[in-house]
């Protein structure tokens, strides 16, 4: 009963204890190490002095006064049930002895107890066989942190005739995010066995392995290789796996002067030779696909491909290395496009860009989501292949994964046809190798010593072949640098992280390595990187089949030739484009050729007509000459049609900038001849009748010749121009491309247009001048011919004619300029307005400048009598015609300044005798008022021009007096009656003046 009472007093006791420490919420603070203190994070002195209670998470750190260092936990965690981490474990602050202690060269060292050498600590020494121990065997740290004893050393033993071992430093992943170490360890025991075994290769030596597990973590290699590099014995080589392991392990090596031999590591990066100087793999780089993907790339002839990569670092290096490839081999990569989680707007640029052959760098689940996009984008199919990395599961597409939303059905349609390569790692010929094993043999013995275990569960089970091979290349490689040391002095066993000569001997041998292996040829590329085989296969109904190899080292391509594709055969890297020339539409070339043509047999007709009749009054009186240029340049305007309707069709390239410059010079010459020509004579009907008359009797005797020589000028600077033209800046042809056309039909090709055009350097500055010029000359010659519209001439009696010419001219010429450079694009738009533009302005300019003539000279008859005056007379009529009306023409101006002077002459006398009678009327009446009887006064004269009678009435017959020939007394046109009038000249006389 006690006993019962005392039970249930210790377990109310242990209730209220636990409540207690319930309610702290927190830990209590506790005691630093002795010589050591605690730092308290995030709290000042006065806090700590006042703080009894520390909240639940709080950490504390562990510090020691002076050189000492913590032997325990340096950092405790407040717990939620009150209590700090590892309180079994009591914290010390210890002093440590020296390290050098804790390492022996050519012996072991055992650290009783783990960790590092402080207070208590002892170390056990023993030497490698072959060595003899001298000193103790043991020594022990004090508290004053010195050794008890000196140091041994391991002497050779010069009598013993044993195997001396050389250690072989290695870090086998056998966990991790890659345990490749469960099948390539045991693959390397086999090896060594082997090796050892052998009485041809290393026979004074034996190779044994020391090993730890990376766990494919860098940091936890980081420890790893400061012990086997800080703890006996030496290890001349080390033997790292996993790409990041390996970086971190072949950048440290070089410090202590040690080759590095990988076999599990594909990174590019470690091609690096200045980064990784003594680094060598048996691994192939994941560079290695890519000069097999060139070799396809070539056996298809595709010149084009584009690339999509997950972003990391092992797939961006491997793609700058195909870059640089493909770019030696003359092959474009069009599109790259990256993604890091989502692939879905990179496929969308690749389809955008109509990319065809496309390389996918990627992992296995972003493959699964890359390819349910391109299902949705429909980028699969005839037209386009797909390159993968071959180390995917074979059924990757149709494991069902929830961050994508299609189905395996889907999938399976979207990856169908894809090429994929992969690197070989077990030799697929029968054949024995530097271990006398074939491939076979080799994975029966693995799987032997693997315990029957399921290879796919295995961890590494692909590169065994490779860490069996890695083995073997070191083990030849020393074999190899036995003879080369023994000449210099020096064995394998003198080497320690000092020496740089065997380093350098192991190093050349390695670099110089060629054998059989079970994965095949073994050799090292400049960047210690395997060269090996790569296997090519290709999904072909939902499954991968072998459609052949290619071996890097020899640049061999073995091929099956059982590729399948889904169109007749391999696509086309591009959308094949067809170049197709636009040519002039040949029914509109003869229709305006035909309009062309006919308006040349009117010229000549024309020209023949005008030429005929240059002796026909009526003809010369418009300036015949002139008439024969504007027939001849409309003539040479109207050739120029053909050559602006030929083109590729007609002539050959070479012979094109031929018909450019007949193009230029028929129809810059046409234009001078036949608009100068107008322009010349309109310019000189304005300079004679629309200016002062002392200018127009300089100007009114204009000879012919500075007609002609008006035209001229027009005529040479054209010439010259068009010469400056063609020597700084000739055409030649240029070919405009126009937007690519599908054609009908599901044909994988496209139509692209071109068109060819004359064209310069510097062909907008020298239309600019060439229109400007002639611009201002048509402007000129509108101006001209309105200003000259009413002035009537029968020097130019077609004058009218050519203003009507230069009007149709002008405008033509200022819309078809601007409208053909806007259709310059549309040859058949084109061609249609410049060249009937000018069919039009030729025909109007000769029916306007022509038919006028030839009808009247075919109505009147007047080339008749003419023809047969001037058969009769000479051409001495002409001349003394020409001097008649001249003569005529100066008296005819005389008479009109003596009519003016006599009528003022009357109005002076009109004012006189109005003023005069004026007078008389005032004076009358009071003449009238002295003398009544007085008789009237005379009446006055009447008004001299009161006498005259209505105008259109005849004159009375006495008042008609003949006036003399000449007027030199001017009182002979006054009558003696005192009646003055105009009508005193001869009727038929001043006829003649104002015809």
């Amino acid at each position: 009963m006690a006993v019962l009472f005392v039970l249930l007093i210790l377990f109310v006791f242990v209730s209220l204890t636990e409540a207690a420490h319930n309610t702290t919420a927190g830990c209590a603070i506790i005691r630093p190490p002795r010589d050591g203190g605690i730092r308290y994070r995030g709290l000042t002195q006065e806090q700590i002095r006042s703080v009894q209670v520390l909240p639940v998470d709080y950490e504390i750190e562990y510090i020691c006064r002076g050189n000492r260092i913590i032997v325990g936990p340096k950092v405790r965690k407040c717990l939620p049930n009150g209590t700090w981490t590892d309180l079994s474990q009591r914290s010390k602050c210890l002093l440590p002895c020296a390290k050098v202690w804790t390492s022996l060269e050519n012996g072991r060292v055992v650290v009783s107890p783990h960790g590092p050498a402080v207070e208590g600590t002892v170390l056990h020494y023993s030497c490698l066989t072959g060595f003899i121990l001298e000193g103790r065997n043991s020594t022990q740290c004090t508290k004053l942190g010195k050794w008890d004893s000196p140091k041994p050393t391991c002497r050779y033993d010069r009598h013993y005739t044993g195997k001396k071992k050389l250690y072989i430093g290695a870090l086998f992943p056998m966990s991790g995010g890659w345990p490749g170490g469960q099948a390539c360890l045991p693959s390397a025991q086999m090896a060594l066995d082997l090796v050892n075994k052998r009485t041809d290769i290393l026979p004074d030596y034996e190779l044994e392995l020391i090993y730890y597990d990376s766990r494919c973590d860098p940091g936890e290699a980081t420890k790893l290789l400061y012990d086997l590099l800080y703890t006996e014995p030496i290890k001349i080589v080390l033997m790292p796996g996993c790409s990041s392991v390996s970086t971190l392990v072949a950048e440290a090596a070089r410090m202590w002067n040690l080759i590095v031999l990988s076999y599990g590591s594909s990174s590019p990066a470690l091609s690096n030779r200045q980064r990784f100087p003594t680094f060598f793999r048996t691994h192939p780089s994941a560079t290695l696909h890519n000069p097999t993907r060139v070799q396809l790339f070539q056996k298809w002839k595709w010149t084009k491909i584009a690339t999509i990569q997950q972003t990391t670092e092992v797939f961006t290096s491997t793609l700058d290395d195909l870059e640089q490839r493909v770019k030696e081999a003359g092959i474009e990569i069009s599109v790259r496009q990256s993604f890091l989680t989502d692939p879905a707007v990179a496929v969308k640029n690749l389809k955008r860009q109509d990319a065809r052959i496309i390389v996918g760098l990627f992992y296995e689940t972003e493959a699964r989501k890359v390819f349910c996009e391109v299902y949705k984008e429909k980028l699969y199919g005839k037209k386009y292949v797909w390159f993968l990395i071959g180390w995917y599961a074979d059924n990757w597409f149709k494991i069902k994964d929830p961050s994508i939303n299609c189905t395996v059905e889907q999938m399976t349609v979207a990856v169908e046809g894809h090429v994929t390569t992969e690197i070989v790692m077990l030799n697929p010929e029968t054949v024995r190798g530097a271990s006398n094993l074939t491939s076979q043999e080799f994975l029966a013995q693995l799987m032997s010593k693997l315990g029957g275990k399921n290879p796919e569960e295995t961890g590494g089970f692909q590169e065994a072949p490779l860490a069996y091979d890695a083995v073997w290349a070191l083990a030849l490689a020393l074999n190899k640098t036995v003879g080369p040391l023994k000449a210099k002095g020096r064995r394998l066993e003198d080497f320690n992280y000092n020496n740089k000569d065997i380093t350098a001997e192991i190093y050349r041998a390695l670099n110089t390595s060629s054998f059989e292996g079970v994965s095949g040829h073994v050799v090292f590329d400049a960047q210690g990187s395997r060269m090996a085989w790569t296997l090519i296969e290709q999904l072909q109904g939902g499954s991968y089949k072998k459609i052949g190899y290619y071996d890097m080292t020899k640049g061999n391509l073995s091929w099956y030739g059982n590729d399948k594709w889904i169109g007749s055969g391999p696509p086309a890297d591009q959308t094949v484009v067809i170049q197709k020339f636009r040519f002039l539409s040949q029914k509109l070339f003869v229709s305006v050729s035909v309009f062309a043509g006919l308006g040349i047999l009117l010229g000549i007709v024309c020209l023949t007509f005008n030429i005929y009749n240059s002796n026909v009054r009526y003809i010369q009186n418009s300036q015949p000459y002139l008439n024969n240029m504007t027939a001849v340049g409309c003539m040479m305007a109207l050739a120029a049609v053909f050559p602006l309707g030929i083109d590729g069709l007609h002539v050959r390239r070479s012979q094109f900038p031929v018909v450019c410059q007949f193009r230029l010079w028929l129809l810059g010459l046409g234009f001078s001849l036949a608009y100068g020509s107008m322009f010349t004579k309109i310019w000189w009907v304005h300079t004679v009748f629309t200016k002062k008359d002392e200018k127009k009797d300089k100007r009114k005797h204009l000879e012919p010749w500075k007609l002609y020589a008006t035209v001229g000028v027009l005529l040479v600077i054209d010439v010259l121009s068009l010469m400056i033209w063609q020597i700084v800046d000739p055409l030649h042809i240029t070919v405009e491309k126009f937007t690519r056309e599908a054609p009908k039909g599901d044909l994988d090709v496209l139509i692209e247009p071109l068109l060819e055009h004359c064209s310069s350097e510097k062909m907008n500055t020298w239309l600019g001048v060439v229109y400007g010029y002639k611009g201002l000359l048509l402007l000129l010659g509108i101006f001209l011919a309105y200003e000259t519209k009413s002035v009537s001439t029968e020097k130019i009696n077609d004058h009218r004619a050519v203003g009507m010419a230069i009007y149709n001219v002008s405008v033509l010429c200022m819309i078809t300029a601007p409208v053909t450079m806007i259709l310059s694009s549309k040859q058949d738009a084109s061609f249609a307005f410049a060249s009937l533009a000018i069919v039009f302005s030729v025909y109007i300019t000769l029916v306007v400048l022509f038919v006028p003539k030839m009808r009247r000279l075919i109505t009147r008859g007047e080339w008749q009598s003419d023809q047969q005056e001037t058969m009769k007379t000479g051409s001495s009529t002409n001349n003394n015609d020409e001097e008649k009306s001249r003569q005529l023409e100066r008296e005819n101006k005389e008479l009109q300044k003596i009519i003016q002077e006599k009528e003022e002459r009357v109005s002076e006398l009109r004012n006189q005798l109005s003023e005069r009678q004026a007078l008389r009327s005032r004076r009358r009446p009071s003449s009238s008022n002295l003398n009544h009887s007085s008789p009237p006064l005379p009446t006055a004269h009447p008004d001299p021009k009161s006498l005259l009678p209505p105008p259109g009435y005849p004159l009375p017959a006495s008042d008609n007096h003949s006036l003399p020939p000449s007027f030199s007394n001017s009182s002979n046109l006054y009558q003696p009656d005192g009646k003055i009038g105009r009508n005193n000249c001869h009727t038929s006389r001043l006829q003649l003046l104002y015809k």
